[in-house]
């Protein structure tokens, strides 16, 4: 076998995926990459078996299953070599020249909106840092890997295929609803009835709906001043009427909010990103705003499990009583950011409605991915989970918040738990800066400026995450970071 054969394979004998599906995997981008030809012949199973130290029978089956799926064809005596039409298909010489490299015409004239250029949170590579204090992602230690390998098996067999493997048009998972309905609504003392829940993909996409339903260009939305960038231009997109509302250590400052705002975004248990907890007080008074003035209110319940300091606030929906508001909860956040599974709660008029833009934007949510969730609440995985995860996060918290509290330069609001903290730093640093310096030490974390709504936003603030990075590394991580801030200073 030449060089060119051993070259396309690299082997790892300690990965889930077996060496039969490795090596088909490893075909199919050679030959879709236009690596392999038709006119070259592929090496016999006995030559390769031999070349990769892996039995013959593995290599037979590879070449069967290739040959199934028409990536290669046999020929009689002769062996096997790649389909024509799909070396045709996916060849990169030539489908390469036909790619055009300028924009045309069209965009300039029909291109109404550019989400690209708006002002957004610039996304770390963080999984290889040292000290990866980053926002929203997860630490692999904390993920029940055997519980989630336990209820992916429940919604493959063969009786749970068959309910979910079908074109569910606009319904959701009646499981997961229920499960929604009874574990996880109460604890935020809200009850609803079945046609008052929609399943989303996460909370963003259950807003852009909300948006897509409420908001047009006369409408007027106040969102919180700082809050959270991904909403602010989602609602740009509908209306160019959105107002900051200034945030304080009770919350969004309701004083602030005039009569004509038609919506309020807001998230009350954990604002984003200041981690502040709306009081009582602010709660009972946004409220009774809203009923006046006849406001929507969106209730983003960011974090809402995270609470671990002390007793949780109620939701802003368990204490409404006139339906001004729509609650939006995610899955993701907490403890599974790759799901992109949340829902909305709301008046069952609204709810028609989302139901109905939901089925012309993606139909329905993944019935495989509802059911499983379904049992992982079912069987009690959720809650042990959130007591595990508060636990440490508890820890974490204490850790970085002693360091702040020792360190002049360092000013934070108080918080009551969550998974991060808003720090301001002394005007003179640039948080950026500070950053990139901290990069090429292992040290990752998120300069603030992009929460801001305003023209020329502070850029003196750091968003600090510690639901990710392990506990052990707390202290040394925070001391390269106030070191580093110190040496900016002079």
């Amino acid at each position: 076998m030449n060089e060119m054969w051993s070259q396309l394979f690299s082997l790892k004998y300690d990965k889930p995926r077996t060496l039969q599906i490795q090596i088909r995997q490893q075909l199919i981008e050679a030959i879709t990459n236009g690596l392999i030809r038709p006119s070259e012949i592929l090496p016999s199973s006995r030559v390769l078996s031999k070349e990769l130290n892996v039995a013959r029978n593995t290599i037979i089956s590879a070449y069967k299953e290739l040959e199934y799926d028409s990536y290669i064809v046999a020929k009689n005596r002769k062996g096997y070599y790649v389909n024509e039409k799909i070396f045709d298909s996916y060849s990169s010489e030539i489908k390469g020249s036909n790619i055009a490299t300028d924009s045309p015409e069209w965009i300039e004239k029909l291109l109404v909106k550019k989400p690209s250029t708006k002002a957004n949170i610039l996304k770390e590579k963080w999984q290889d840092s040292l000290y990866p204090f980053i926002v929203g992602q997860s630490d692999q230690k904390l993920i029940p890997f055997n519980e989630w390998r336990e209820v992916t098996k429940l919604s493959l067999t063969v009786p749970e295929i068959k309910k979910w493997n079908i074109d569910h048009v606009d319904s959701d998972d009646h499981s997961l609803v229920k499960q929604i309905q009874s574990k996880v609504l109460p604890k935020r003392g809200i009850w609803a009835n079945k046609n008052q829940i929609l399943i989303t993909s996460g909370s963003q996409n259950a807003i852009f709906m909300i948006a897509s339903l409420l908001v047009n260009k006369s409408i007027t939305i106040g969102i919180e001043n700082p809050g959270y960038p991904d909403v602010r231009n989602l609602l740009s997109l509908k209306t160019d009427n959105i107002v900051s509302i200034p945030v304080d250590e009770q919350g969004i400052v309701v004083d602030k909010i005039s009569a004509n705002h038609d919506i309020i975004y807001t998230t009350p248990s954990h604002q984003y990103p200041t981690g502040v907890t709306m009081s009582m007080e602010r709660r009972k008074q946004l409220l009774e705003k809203a009923h006046k003035n006849n406001t929507v209110i969106i209730e983003d319940d960011y974090e809402a499990e995270l609470n671990f300091l002390k007793k949780t606030n109620p939701s802003l929906k368990s204490l409404d009583k006139h339906d001004n508001v729509i609650y939006v909860g995610s899955f993701t956040k907490a403890f599974a950011p790759g799901l992109r599974l949340g829902y909305m709660v709301a008046t069952e008029a609204l709810i028609k409605e989302a139901r109905a833009i939901r089925r012309l934007m993606i139909r329905h949510i993944p019935a495989n991915n509802q059911r499983s969730v379904a049992f992982f609440i079912g069987l009690g995985h959720y809650h042990k989970m959130f007591t595990k995860i508060q636990k440490n996060n508890k820890e974490r918290w204490h850790l970085i918040n002693k360091k702040i509290e020792q360190e002049p330069l360092l000013s934070c609001t108080p918080t009551i738990g969550g998974s991060t903290f808003w720090i301001k730093l002394p005007e003179k640093i640039s948080a950026k800066d500070l950053s990139n310096k901290l990069i090429k030490m292992g040290v990752i974390l998120r300069p603030g400026d992009t929460s801001f709504a305003d023209e020329n936003p502070p850029e003196n603030y750091i968003h600090l995450g510690y639901s990710a990075i392990d506990t052990n590394k707390i202290n040394k991580g925070m001391d390269i970071i106030i070191n580093q801030i110190k040496k900016m200073m002079n």
